[in-house]
């Protein structure tokens, strides 16, 4: 049942993150696409046909501005009542050399969709470090850049 769990959550964020790129670029490119037209639309074709999709359309019917699939509510709770399972398998896998890169993927998606800040920090420091490219700080006005002597700091 875990593993179920976890291929069911990383489904759901497979979809999220298609939509997500079919959101973006309907607004960058003006396309005005209905993605509940679009699930219903792919689950009468021929490749995909997964009845999955009626729940997609369902939750882009109610809300047709839904940022992202990850907060309509059914598959928000999904997520929240399964993650456990979706760790456990990772965490398995992982002791056990076994690569699972579909499930770590989608969990990393998920995990880094609904945090504030991504642990990126550590990027922009050798950004600096390697090429003097600056940084911005969190504890300081968005747009004031800082330089760090790294060597010196280090010493």
């Amino acid at each position: 049942n875990k593993v179920r769990d976890a291929l069911y959550c990383s489904k759901i964020c497979s979809y999220a993150q298609g939509m997500a790129l079919l959101s973006a670029a309907s607004k960058s490119y003006n396309y005005d696409l209905d993605l509940s037209e679009i699930s219903r639309i792919w689950k009468g074709g021929c490749i995909i046909r997964a009845g999955f999709l009626d729940k997609i359309k369902t939750a882009f019917k109610d809300d047709p501005a839904l940022p992202n699939l990850l907060l309509a509510p059914e598959f928000k709770q999904s997520i929240l009542d399964r993650q456990s399972a979706w760790r456990d398998v990772l965490a398995t896998a992982c002791k056990l050399g076994i690569a699972v890169p579909a499930f770590s993927a989608s969990l990393d998606y998920f995990d880094s969709y609904r945090r504030d800040r991504l642990p990126q920090n550590l990027t922009q420091a050798q950004r600096d470090y390697f090429g003097a490219h600056t940084y911005e700080r969190t504890d300081k006005p968005r747009g004031e850049f800082f330089h760090t002597e790294w060597i010196q700091a280090a010493e």
